[in-house]
């Protein structure tokens, strides 16, 4: 018998129109109600998909159309939708911006999984206006269903009745407003939603909670994005997703895999950490309050905000020596963004302060003069080709004369500076690789390794 849910897909015409404040809103008044409310993001943001799962009280999932495969994409969210009686996804940019016009846009992955849309709409200076808006976003591509507007920074209910009457006359229902009010603002930092403890975000999230029922018809909301799912094909994305257990068959035992997460270490796609499980065991450490690694066959340092913590790691002593021992003493890593940060010789933050870092890397990274570095990424390595997204403000500083082992290019296939590089048996570049439809790159770390003598792999390492 098939059980109805809901699934819906929020967007906008451009950024900065209220996407992220309504979709932690909307996770938070659904699960009050008592719902099961998955969350999912378009795009590469690991950002967002943290707030997501605080609000909802389920790990958020990214859909990216650039990074994975559509198999992937309609597996990962097939899988978890599945478990839900509502899953609402956060659109990327405006509707129909992608890495190259629609590719990897959120009208694309609407459109692939069979997403209705919301459009969420900054209502600050219009009123009417909004009609031809919302007919062309309506309209432009057959493949999407744009069913209804909620619209964000409404003055007064007056106002909202102008915006009611456009979306009658354009075709889409009106489902509600929120009103101006600037507590419910949160400040953003590089891309995306600002991590810090300056920001009470589970006040401004339960606020919006409360606030949203007010003026947002919920109910209305859930009907017309309602579909019936009787888990059919469930069994085949399953399978999908299951794709990168047989790899753990070439290990003579799991692996022991150890993967940093911490208030410094936290940019991380859930489903890489899945894809690792096919190896072996996960276990977590921190590099901020733990003090040495715990027996490692793997490590993985993902990328975060190092250079907000860095005197904090920078005195941690201990994990940075057993970090160290172990590169040195060919332990396999892989370190990106903020990992790589961590491994270099010194952290230089934006007022000039250096701290120490592991050592592993001969190059150092610094936060002065810093440029925004943006973009998909593609790393050609080896014959594997992988996919992934870069996204920093810091530099490399000494790095000269350094080869990479890999060719990177962007979305649209020109070559980039970013590099791959390798000490012994840890690797480390800037890119943020999405690897869970590509598992084949973890293999081909684990098989790039120095061998010993006796052709086994590097023992694994730990400290007294």
């Amino acid at each position: 018998m098939s059980v109805p849910q809901s699934r819906f897909l929020i967007s906008a015409p451009s950024s900065n129109s209220g996407k992220t404040t309504l979709t932690l809103g909307l996770l938070r008044a659904l699960r009050e109600r008592g719902l099961a409310v998955q969350p999912f993001k378009c795009g590469p943001d690991y950002i967002d998909t943290i707030h997501h799962t605080a609000a909802a009280g389920r790990t958020s999932l990214n859909l990216d159309t650039f990074m994975a495969s559509e198999a992937h994409m309609r597996a990962v969210y097939a899988h978890y939708a599945a478990h839900a009686d509502v899953s609402v996804t956060e659109g990327v940019m405006g509707l129909f911006d992608g890495a190259d016009k629609m590719k990897g846009s959120s009208a694309e992955i609407a459109a692939l999984l069979d997403i209705p849309v919301v459009l969420v709409m900054n209502a600050r200076s219009m009123a009417y206006s909004a009609a031809p808006l919302i007919y062309g976003l309506k309209n432009f591509h057959s493949g999407i269903r744009v069913v209804g507007v909620i619209f964000n920074f409404v003055n007064t209910e007056s106002h909202y009745r102008f915006l009611q009457e456009a979306c009658t006359d354009a075709g889409v229902e009106a489902l509600g407003y929120l009103p101006k009010n600037e507590a419910l603002h949160i400040p953003s930092r590089h891309l995306g939603l600002h991590i810090s403890a300056e920001t009470d975000y589970e006040q401004i999230i339960q606020r919006l909670a409360e606030l949203i029922p007010r003026t947002v018809n919920l109910d209305r909301l859930l009907e017309i994005t309602a579909v019936h799912a009787d888990g059919t094909d469930n069994a085949s994305d399953d399978r999908v997703l299951a794709g990168p257990i047989y790899l753990s068959q070439l290990n003579s035992k799991p692996l022991r895999i150890t993967v940093a997460r911490d208030e410094a270490f936290s940019f991380l796609y859930h489903q890489n950490i899945e894809c690792l499980r096919a190896f072996g065991e996960v276990q977590w450490v921190s590099l901020l309050h733990d003090r040495v690694l715990p027996e490692t066959d793997l490590l993985y340092l993902p990328g975060g905000y190092p250079e907000l913590f860095a005197r904090q790691l920078a005195e941690n002593q201990t994990m940075l020596e057993s970090i160290r021992n172990y590169c040195f003493n060919d332990g396999v890593a892989y370190a990106e963004c903020g990992g790589l940060m961590y491994l270099a010789r010194e952290l230089v933050d934006g007022k000039g302060n250096s701290f120490e870092m592991a050592g592993v890397l001969d190059l150092a990274t610094t936060m002065q003069h810093a440029k925004m570095t943006l973009g998909y990424r593609v790393m050609h390595w080896d014959g594997l080709e992988i996919k992934g997204h870069e996204f920093h403000y810091s530099g490399l500083k000494d790095a000269l004369g350094q080869a990479s082992l890999a060719q990177m290019t962007n979305a649209r296939g020109m070559p980039v500076d970013t590099q791959l590089f390798r000490v012994k048996n840890t690797f480390a570049a800037y890119t943020h690789l999405y690897w869970a439809d590509q598992p084949g790159f973890i293999q081909q770390l684990i098989n790039q390794t120095t061998k010993s003598a006796d052709g086994r792999q590097p023992k694994a390492h730990s400290l007294p």
